[in-house]
């Protein structure tokens, strides 16, 4: 797990140092074992290490006898069974991204197929002049790209392009109204102007600094899972032990985080099974507030299958206190206040672990999501996903939000296939963007800025092959979603009580926010809010917060202060009363 960027100038240019420089000094919070650097030809490539495999060996860049290089970010879970696969390979360290590189030099830009994982990867080969870059089909690990007159750079974070000075912070209209409906953003372009993220699945060959060839490897494939209850439920089984022993190889300690819902909890069974030692179970809850606590039952949970249970209050002082720490870790803005006990989740675990293992992507690939029964429905009663904003009807905004729903629509096209069934089509566009633009990023920022590795044993490939090509019967049944999953959970853990009716996950945002009234007039004075809303509509926002309207208030709090992070340059230095009153 590192940070990665680079530059790839135009042919007869040397990469700037200072731009090198700067990229690895705005990535140091995802790598702080270890620097890598490497420049030939019109090539600088940077790399910073969270040592997780061959702690002492596995420094990057890799380079092979032929002179190509590597450097990535992320873990290949397979690297033991490819360096099998590759007895004639004189490998030089014990990474597990040392075979890719071996790979690359056999197959081309074929390679990918073989990986199971969560990467980004950026290989040199001089002899061709190229550099390949490669994402991982589900967007697991971010990557992200800029073209200008001085060449293509690339960067783990977006925020890193910034810093070095090639692109300028300008926010994109369409992408802001996406952020403020939505809470996350859709497509390859992000919200800054000027830098794209690299698909989900793309692999992108860059020569003389411009990009020549795109190719995509799509994470869900077309496939059937037939068959009885009980031949399914072995299936399954299967498919998770070997996703979950494989997520677990590691030279340094892990845990995992328990919520108490479905998909962790059968991680935790999982993970009991194979774990001589307890597991150690992280879980966040909220005392003294109106949502649901889950550390009661997690506990429960954990006491059943002897796990080490730690306990982390997240409280009104972490929500104020926090807050301007997790907006500015979130560089490609996702309003998930989901981020917030995430990010206190990491803060503690990293006292103990240096990975975490976590149930994202079950709700997407077992179909849990309530609204997959809108979108199930036969015509013309089928529901299109996320019909409204969360601005709607409140008359906040300056101008009602336009385009907001275009790239849902893309999505929505590219998922419409043969042989698709519509809960699969539902499953497809949240896999295309919700899950990476939203979820992901939400993991991957908030762990790696504790020095964290997460990992999601539900995205293997192979468990996604399974689960995406369940008949729908096997996913929702009646009012319940991920039916299978509960079936194989109910043996496993009963402990679990999976037929219980699902308690969503909630932050009680709305209710710290509707306590302090004086919030609304420092969120109003914000030139940037000033920009998009009315400052008397913010005021009388705040001053009535409540459930209807918390997530509105929450998504303007957020806003504001990411736009002062990542727009105005201001560091996170105290709370968010102090942040929106400097």
């Amino acid at each position: 797990m590192c940070g990665i960027a680079g530059l790839i100038a135009p042919n007869g240019t040397s990469p700037d140092a200072q731009v090198l420089d700067r990229l690895a000094d705005a990535l140091g919070h995802r790598g702080p074992d270890g620097r890598g650097r490497y420049v030939k030809d019109n090539v600088g490539l940077v790399q910073n290490r969270l040592s997780i495999i061959d702690l002492e060996g596995g420094r990057q860049p890799i380079l092979d006898a032929h002179g190509r290089a590597i450097i990535a970010n992320g873990e290949i879970y397979n690297y033991i069974e490819l360096k099998a696969a590759l007895p004639d390979v004189p490998f030089a360290t014990g990474s597990d991204c040392e075979p890719p590189l071996h790979l690359y030099a056999r197959e081309g830009l074929a390679f990918t197929k073989h990986l199971r994982g969560m990467y980004a990867i950026a290989i040199h080969d001089p002899a061709k002049g190229h550099v390949v870059l490669a994402r991982d089909p589900f967007g697991i690990k971010p990557l992200y790209v800029a073209e200008g007159p001085w060449g293509l750079a690339f960067a783990s974070e977006a925020q890193a392009l910034i810093a070095t000075g090639l692109v300028a912070p300008r926010v994109r209209t369409q992408a802001l109204h996406e952020l403020l409906q939505l809470q996350f953003t859709c497509g390859t372009e992000t919200i800054f102007d000027g830098i794209r993220r690299v698909t989900p699945g793309e692999t992108l060959v860059v020569a003389d600094g411009k990009v020549i060839e795109r190719h995509l490897r799509p994470a869900l494939t077309e496939g059937s899972e037939t068959g009885d209850c009980e031949s399914l439920l072995t299936r399954l089984d299967r498919v998770l032990m070997d996703s979950v022993d494989v997520h677990q190889r590691a030279d340094v300690p892990y845990g995992m985080f328990l919520s108490g819902g479905i998909d962790s909890s059968a991680l935790l069974a999982m993970m009991a099974r194979l774990n001589p030692r307890p597991v150690l179970a992280f879980t966040a809850g909220f005392p003294g507030t109106g949502v649901h606590d889950e550390r009661d039952h997690a506990r429960a949970l954990a006491k059943a299958v002897g796990a080490e249970h730690v306990e982390v209050d997240f409280t009104e002082a972490d929500f104020w206190r926090l807050l301007p720490k997790v907006a500015a870790a979130m560089d490609d803005p996702a309003a998930d206040y989901a981020a917030l006990p995430t990010f206190k989740l990491a803060e503690r675990a990293r006292q103990d672990v240096k990975v975490i293992l976590a149930g994202e992507g079950g709700d997407e690939l077992f179909g849990g999501y309530g609204r997959y029964r809108g979108a199930m429905r036969p015509w013309p009663l089928t529901k299109a996903m996320r019909r409204t904003g969360t601005f709607d009807g409140l008359d906040v905004l300056r101008g009602a939000p336009t385009g907001w729903r275009d790239g849902m629509v893309v999505a929505e096209d590219a998922a419409r296939r043969t042989g698709r069934s519509r809960l699969q089509m539902a499953q497809a566009v949240d896999c295309a963007d919700w899950l990476p633009n939203d979820l992901l990023i939400k993991a991957d920022r908030c762990l790696m800025m504790n020095g964290i590795e997460g990992r999601v044993p539900f995205l293997d490939p192979d468990v996604a092959a399974f689960a995406f090509n369940l008949p729908d019967k096997w996913k929702v049944h009646k009012t319940s979603g991920k039916w299978l999953l509960r079936l194989w959970l109910d043996k496993a853990l009963p402990a679990a009580r999976p037929f219980d009716k699902k308690r969503g996950f909630t932050v009680p945002v709305a209710e710290w926010i509707a306590g302090r009234p004086e919030l609304g007039a420092l969120v109003a004075a914000q030139p940037c809010i000033q920009a998009i809303a009315k400052p008397d509509a913010v005021r009388r926002l705040f001053a009535h917060c409540d459930k209807k309207t918390g997530f509105a208030c929450w998504t303007l709090l957020f806003y504001a202060l990411w736009h002062r992070r990542h727009l105005d340059g201001t560091l996170p230095e105290g709370d968010v009363f102090e942040c929106l009153s400097s």
